[in-house]
């Protein structure tokens, strides 16, 4: 079975002979492979090495998920001058995986935890213009959807959504909010992907339990992060709901920095036994491989998921 095609029956609540892999991204590059993706300076000291530059990244990509066995590639975390250069990444990218793999990007259109300049404005239009704050919603998911045919063109067959909504404490809006500002039109967002024939994951880090109820009605085929730093347990979200989403996630990135390697494969440990069974499930750590990990440490506990992985 391709990796494709492992993510595509996760996705559709199949169990395959393996727990597949995915990563929203592989911030290790230059640590494991000796190079990195071409940089925003590279590409303006020297516009005309173009080509090269999306051929060396879409082949740094395919490397990366060959490395560790990705099912999915997220097209994410490179930098592109225009749309154009952009589309072209894609289709480069396609032809150099040689659609070996799903290949994934970011679509999210909704409301999500903005930065502190940003608060008090989000604020105040929540509470004094909240029919203007909705027309700008949908015109975003308006937006979006006349975007996507164009990326699905050019080789792209899902959309991560990776707009976060909480803190490790809770939802940054009460869930009587979520439901009027974000749900809806999360929910048409989605809905206008799938009917593309476009695969959904919903990305959001932190304590999601108080609005889980509502992220699956919104129906994506995913939900990434599954957040243990804040309190998440996977075990209840596969009871709740294990049978209407898959679930990818749930290692904690965090232990990869400050833990063991036993701390660390212990969270492996658990995610892979409490979420396994019965299919549905993708490995992945809670956010990105992050860039200050043991890069001994985080090989070994991949090594390891191979063998846990396998029914």
């Amino acid at each position: 079975m391709k990796p494709r095609d492992a993510a595509i029956a996760a996705l559709q609540m199949r169990q395959c002979d393996v727990v597949p892999h995915f990563e929203l991204e592989m911030q290790l590059a230059r640590e494991y492979f000796g190079r990195d993706f071409t940089s925003r300076e590279q590409w303006a000291a020297d516009p005309s090495l173009r080509a090269r530059y999306l051929g060396s990244d879409a082949s740094l990509f395919v490397e990366i998920a060959d490395a560790f066995d990705y099912c999915a590639i997220l097209y994410s975390h490179v930098h592109r001058p225009t749309e154009d250069d952009y589309i072209e990444g894609i289709c480069r990218l396609r032809e150099a995986d040689g659609a070996r793999r799903l290949l994934l990007a970011h679509g999210d259109s909704t409301l999500s935890i903005t930065d502190g300049s940003g608060m008090a404005q989000l604020a105040i239009d929540l509470y004094e213009h909240p029919a203007r704050l909705k027309d700008r919603e949908d015109r975003k998911v308006d937006e979006a959807l006349e975007k996507a045919p164009r990326l699905m063109k050019a080789g792209i067959e899902g959309f991560a959504l990776c707009s976060d909504y909480c803190f490790n404490s809770g939802p940054f809006m009460s869930p009587s909010m979520f439901a009027e500002f974000v749900a809806p039109y999360l929910t048409r967002l989605i809905s206008g992907y799938r009917e593309m024939g476009a695969c959904v994951i919903k990305h959001t880090d932190g304590d999601i339990m108080p609005i889980l109820d509502q992220l699956v009605a919104a129906g994506p085929h995913a939900l990434h992060s599954l957040d243990p730093m804040a309190g998440v347990d996977v075990r209840e979200v596969k009871r709740l709901y294990g049978n209407k989403v898959c679930l990818i996630g749930n290692v904690n990135c965090a232990l990869m920095q400050t833990g063991t390697d036993e701390d660390i494969l212990s969270s492996c440990r658990y995610a892979m036994e409490s979420c396994k069974p019965g299919g549905g499930y993708i490995f992945s750590t809670t956010h990105v491989m992050p860039a200050s990990a043991n890069v001994e440490s985080v090989a070994a506990a991949f090594e390891h998921v191979l063998e846990v992985g396998k029914y």
